[in-house]
């Protein structure tokens, strides 16, 4: 057997061992047998904790097989982005991993309809049981996703030979990740918002961190070359998914405990203090492997990087198989009033609106406010960099830049996020602010320009470091697409038109994740409009000065035409959703739609004159330039300008002339 396979079987059975021991421990493998009560046997409570911890492993395997493939490792040398003989083989080993990992979720689902129904497998080997639980169902639905998606990842994983296709996949596997966790406990947590991004953060940042040293592990103990470089930057990455998967645990034990005590008095807080310290020796462990690993295997020992890595790989699958356990065993009950509100909400209807509420009644929105961290912080790091090494950095854009976060976090942190949620013209000022205002503001700041400044180039030639992805995707043929002015701005207003008059917003209301994406959108296509209108970042399409301004009194009557349709419907947009609600207090449902139509009418106003400044201050920066690349063009000229020295030629002939006579 080679070293290969026996710490793949080490790493299997580590993690075993810790699902055995963690639901003994936790009561899951001895459920209380009541009489009359059918049950769905031994198989299911057994099988269906193995199957899903096989699942977690096979698609954590995948994420670092395809981070290896994308990002440890060295491009080839053709300088074309095209992957070296390792990433390959790696990406070749994520299509099997990926197939396996939709494999196990089949049986997950085989031994969820089993434990849902409380009837043995035999029982449930039918088209009807599986196909009403995988199409009905929202962990069925989850199921069939990650199957569909597997297999997917597994068939281009076979014809990818690029670093790009490579990142492409590993965002995919990613986003495959998400769908069976995020129907578990996350779910039914009384803050279920904070639950849900909490355990997404925890989950992407967990896959890519055990993942990425799984697969240095096999890397050193295959002895294939460039260890030292994958190990390096590894070492970097893994100090930020440290962070992320501390940071995001902590809000995930928030969301669903409801008192300190629950540690020490329910199994589940047993279990989450068990995976705390998993998590803490992980962190040690790490810090020591960069302390004394990296520099060992600088000075040529690969073997010390190879011990210690299997050791650490074994603490992180023993954590894994803790966290099956713990998606088996209940979390601590909570006596919540009977409120649909407090439910759909996460928090009780606000009361009546003020100014003093909007400013007093904060909601952290763990998600935007990751957002806005991340882009201040980059953005900040950015700036510091060009000052430190001795280049400048306008400040108007610096101040652009902060002005957009801040408004950021006022919109989506404020009581204004609270009040979105249950009146529509609050939050029409919400969408018109992330849509409108908060991408005017960080599209001027430049942020592409300043990566690209601040960012230093890959070491290696045709390698891709951060710079380099970075141009890549600026060049790719989906932003050439998305960044043109027309598909910009038709993205810009239909979608506008396609949320608000299907059942689009209603559902993206009754969703968490949907509300997110929603939000999101509203950042992002505003952020592609203007980055085409009043864009300082290089880009695949730039408009002369006239044509931004024709592009944006054709989008003006859009807006304004969408305002005076809310006005004049005589239903209410998503009328389940606030009925569900029952709010005692405001004015009628229609009558708040009618005022949310009015504020988009009106709202377009300020946005568009900031824009008009801009394109004028822009313009007459641009002709600035061109007249001081003029003089100097004529400066460097050979006897200067010729049409300049043949006009004064003219007139010293003429008071020649003047003279003689």
């Amino acid at each position: 057997m080679t070293r290969a396979a026996r710490l793949a079987l080490a790493a299997a059975g580590a993690a075993l061992a810790a699902l055995v021991v963690a639901m003994v421990a936790g009561g899951a493998a001895f459920p209380r047998i009541i009489l009359g009560v059918p049950s769905s046997g031994v198989l299911t409570r057994w099988g269906l904790p193995v199957s899903k911890l096989f699942m977690d492993v096979a698609g954590v395997t995948t994420v670092g097989l395809l981070l290896a493939a994308a990002v440890l490792l060295p491009n080839g040398k053709s300088g074309k982005g095209l992957l070296g003989t390792s990433a390959l083989d790696y990406l070749r080993a994520a299509s099997w991993t990926a197939l396996t990992w939709a494999g196990a979720a089949f049986l997950t689902m085989v031994f969820s309809v089993s434990d849902v129904w409380a009837k043995p497998v035999p029982e449930i080997l039918n088209r009807d049981f599986l196909v009403g639980y995988a199409t009905q169902e929202s962990p069925g639905i989850s199921l069939t996703l990650v199957i569909l998606f597997g297999v997917s990842i597994a068939l281009f994983s076979r014809g990818a030979i690029t670093a790009g296709a490579a990142g492409a996949l590993l965002v995919f596997s990613l986003v495959t990740m998400l769908p069976p966790a995020l129907t578990g406990h996350s779910s039914s947590s009384p803050n279920h918002g904070l639950a849900t991004i909490g355990l997404s953060l925890h989950l992407l940042t967990l896959a890519l961190w055990v993942g990425g040293l799984g697969v240095l592990a096999l890397h050193a103990v295959r002895k294939q070359p460039q260890l030292g470089v994958a190990a390096e930057r590894f070492s970097r990455l893994a100090v930020w998914l440290f962070v992320g998967v501390g940071l995001s645990g902590v809000f995930s034990v928030l969301a669903r405990l409801t008192a300190v005590s629950d540690l020490w008095t329910s199994s589940y807080g047993i279990l989450l203090v068990a995976k705390t310290v998993a998590f803490v020796l992980l962190g040690y462990v790490g810090w020591w492997h960069r302390q004394r690993t990296l520099v060992a295997l600088e000075a040529g020992a690969p073997r010390a990087f190879t011990r210690l890595a299997f050791g650490e790989l074994m603490l992180m699958l023993a954590t894994i198989g803790l966290a099956v356990a713990l998606a088996r065993t209940p979390p601590p009950p909570v006596s919540l009033p009977a409120d649909r509100a407090f439910d759909l909400l996460g928090y009780p209807v606000p009361p009546p609106i003020s100014l003093a509420n909007i400013a007093s009644l904060w909601w952290f929105d763990l998600f935007f406010a990751t957002v806005a961290a991340l882009l201040a912080g980059l953005y900040g790091a950015g700036v510091v960099r060009l000052r430190r090494r001795g280049d400048t950095w306008s400040w108007g854009r610096t101040a652009s830049w902060f002005i957009g976060v801040v408004v950021l976090v006022i919109a989506t942190q404020t009581g204004l996020a609270r009040y979105s949620k249950v009146m529509f013209d609050v939050h029409m000022i919400e969408h018109m602010t992330l849509a409108m205002i908060v991408p005017i503001f960080l599209v001027l700041g430049g942020p592409v320009t300043l990566a690209l400044r601040a960012l230093k180039p890959a070491a290696v030639r045709g390698d891709r470091g951060p710079r380099e992805w970075l141009l890549a995707i600026l060049h790719s043929r989906f932003v050439r697409v998305a960044a043109h002015p027309a598909i910009a701005t038709a993205i810009f207003i239909a979608s506008t038109y396609a949320l608000y008059f299907t059942p689009l917003f209603e559902a993206a209301m009754q969703e968490h994740l949907g509300h997110i994406a929603m939000t999101l959108h509203f950042l992002i296509s505003g952020s592609l409009f203007f980055w085409v209108v009043i864009g300082v970042d290089p880009g695949p399409h730039q408009l002369p000065h006239v044509g931004r301004l024709l592009l944006l009194f054709v989008t003006m009557p859009f807006h304004a035409f969408f305002g005076i349709a809310l006005m004049m419907t005589g239903s209410v947009i998503a009328s389940g959703w606030y009925e569900q609600l029952d709010r005692s207090w405001g004015g009628p449902l229609l009558q708040e739609q009618q005022n949310g139509g009015a504020i988009a009418w009106g709202f377009g106003e300020i946005p568009t004159l900031i824009v008009l400044l801009a394109i004028a201050v822009q313009w007459y920066q641009s002709e600035d330039r061109k007249a001081r690349r003029d003089d100097r063009k004529a400066d460097r000229a050979e006897g200067g300008d010729p049409e300049l020295n043949s006009y004064n030629d003219y007139l010293a002939k003429l008071n020649r002339l003047d003279k003689t006579e």
